[in-house]
């Protein structure tokens, strides 16, 4: 493949590369040597420097009930540099940092248009379709798919130029990384979503990557109480790195947990933010809110349940929400973000747990199974 540029040739070739692969559910990835086709029109194809592991990555192995999107390549929260571009790329050129987006942008419908969404008619398409179809990645003769688009586990990778974002190129690919999802997604349900008020009371379900970030949200909007509540006690003293004030381990009482935050709080909290992925939890967040004001957010993934609650919850006054990567558009709000990191007004740093290879990235599953990580950052060889 070429492509004429003021009259000069530059010629693309296929990359071969390492790439941990999924070839079925809920077994170990494999490395693999891979093709990475060259980018086509208005695609860029990238060199991943660092990317991490997030929970919908294991949801997506051992959990979800598609199991026709195998052989995937895994992976949506990394960073890198801009290898080459496709015809018609005018935002991107060899040398960029950039993050990739699972949720693309293309600037033009009416939700790109919209400042009260961050969804895209675009990747609603995209989503409907077999991802297979925009795939450039091979191996052994077979195409594989993109984890949300992305498939940050492979050493390089192409996205079209609506699912990229630049960043400043003074930020650490492997800190800003975790800007592609969990960090993003909690932190934004907060400030974004919720839209927190100074003086407040929140309560957190789930102290992860997402539920720190909204803890961290929480503190950045000005919340005065930020209850922390998780069965795993060893994150206390993370949360309370990031600003939670109170602590809950429902293990720790024989009442409902909503019933426990209406009584510490005279009432219930003013926000909770839901960030597990648990359709019980869920109920419990909305029902730990206070009546007439009360403001609950979904924002842990899954799909295997249906969530309910009575009708009387809603009718008193409470608000029951969700959102998608904290309501962050992408292509703005990353930047955004990097610019706050830099600023020291972010923690990245203090999320990583664990610096691995791509290698060990049967390792670092384990690791965030059994609940010992929070974020893992992986590079494709030894710092």
């Amino acid at each position: 493949m070429t492509l004429v540029d003021n009259f000069n040739i530059v010629t693309f070739k296929v990359i071969k590369c390492k790439a941990a692969v999924a070839w079925e559910s809920s077994k170990p990835l494999v490395i693999e040597e891979i093709e990475v086709a060259p980018p086509q029109a208005n695609e860029v194809r990238i060199k991943i420097v660092a990317t991490s592991l997030c929970h919908s990555d294991l949801y997506f192995l051992y959990e979800s009930l598609d199991k026709s999107l195998f052989p995937t390549i895994l992976g949506h929260e990394g960073a890198g540099i801009v290898e080459s571009v496709g015809l018609g790329v005018t935002e991107f050129q060899p040398g960029d940092k950039v993050i990739p987006l699972f949720l693309l942008q293309c600037g033009e419908c009416r939700f790109c248009k919209s400042p009260k969404t961050n969804r895209c008619e675009e990747a609603m398409k995209r989503h409907a379709q077999k991802s297979t179809e925009h795939s450039r990645l091979t191996c052994k003769g077979q195409k594989l798919q993109q984890f949300m688009g992305t498939g940050t586990f492979s050493e390089y990778t192409v996205m079209n130029q609506m699912a990229v974002v630049k960043i400043d190129p003074a930020a650490p690919l492997d800190k800003v990384c975790l800007l592609g999802c969990g960090v993003c997604t909690g932190y934004g349900a907060a400030v974004n979503t919720a839209k927190v008020e100074p003086g407040s009371t929140c309560a957190v379900f789930g102290l992860g990557a997402v539920g720190l970030a909204a803890v961290m949200g929480c503190k950045a909007a000005g919340a005065k109480r930020i209850i922390a509540v998780d069965i795993n006690p060893d994150k206390f003293e993370k949360a309370k790195v990031f600003g939670a004030t109170d602590f809950v381990n429902p293990k720790d009482h024989n009442k409902p947990i909503s019933q426990v935050l209406m009584e510490m709080t005279g009432g219930g909290v003013d926000y909770s933010l839901e960030c597990i992925g648990n359709v019980e939890c869920m109920r419990s967040a909305l029902e730990s809110c206070v009546a007439g004001w009360g403001v609950s957010v979904i924002v842990g993934w899954t799909d295997l349940h249906d969530v309910a609650t009575r009708p009387i919850n809603l009718m008193l006054g409470r608000t029951w929400t969700g959102c998608l990567f904290g309501g962050f558009k992408g292509k703005g709000g990353i930047p955004r973000m990097v610019k706050a990191y830099l600023d020291k007004k972010v923690m990245l740093d203090e999320f990583i747990t664990h610096n691995m290879t791509v290698d060990q990235v049967n390792d670092a599953i384990e690791l965030l199974k059994n609940g010992k990580s929070i974020r893992t950052v992986m590079r494709f060889s030894p710092q």
